[in-house]
């Protein structure tokens, strides 16, 4: 099943710090999450224990993530970086407000991961819920060969129960995977 996500129909959520809001593009309850945010300001993140998260830099530049560990670099748009939602993390930005797009999932209960689908390349995703997201531009996919086109801030929901190909045709586009 193939549902196209229009951006009127997100929601937003505050941050559970009340540092900023998030527009929820999908969503499943308290098991997973996938969205855009902002970043205007260097601050803590919410502390998500039991969670895993993957984010990617979609707008701006010089998003440092500081942990305990060390830094988390988030400088470079379309990069994922995954870290555990229990870490404590102070952002820092080098170049002006960002914005990233999360996918944030309960470990106990799903599997995620996050990859670029660029111009002319395939992904062969598995079953599960897929999440194809146009964060800026024009872009153009292929769903098992049929094009579609997707506007800006648009998003194709996959929910499959076998495998299927996914080609980047124009634009460039982010790929969450719930399994």
């Amino acid at each position: 099943m193939i549902t196209l996500l229009d951006p009127a129909s997100y929601q937003r959520t505050p941050w559970k710090n009340g540092g900023g809001t998030t527009v929820d593009i999908a969503f499943s309850g308290e098991s997973w999450r996938f969205g855009r945010t902002p970043i205007v300001q260097p601050g803590p993140f919410s502390d998500y224990t039991g969670y895993d998260r993957v984010q990617a830099l979609v707008a701006g530049s010089g998003l440092v993530l500081e942990t305990p560990q060390g830094e988390i670099d988030v400088r470079q748009p379309f990069r994922p970086v995954r870290f555990a939602g229990e870490t404590p993390i102070v952002s820092r930005l080098e170049a002006g407000p960002v914005e990233v797009v999360n996918l944030i999932g309960a470990r106990a209960e799903v599997s995620i991961d996050m990859a670029v689908l660029d111009e002319g390349h395939t992904l062969v995703l598995q079953p599960g819920i897929h999440i194809a997201y146009n964060p800026r531009g024009e872009a153009m996919v292929a769903v098992q060969g049929e094009e579609r086109p997707m506007g800006p801030d648009y998003a194709l929901r996959l929910n499959l129960n076998g495998p299927l190909r996914l080609t980047g045709i124009k634009g460039c586009l982010l790929v969450a995977s719930i399994v």
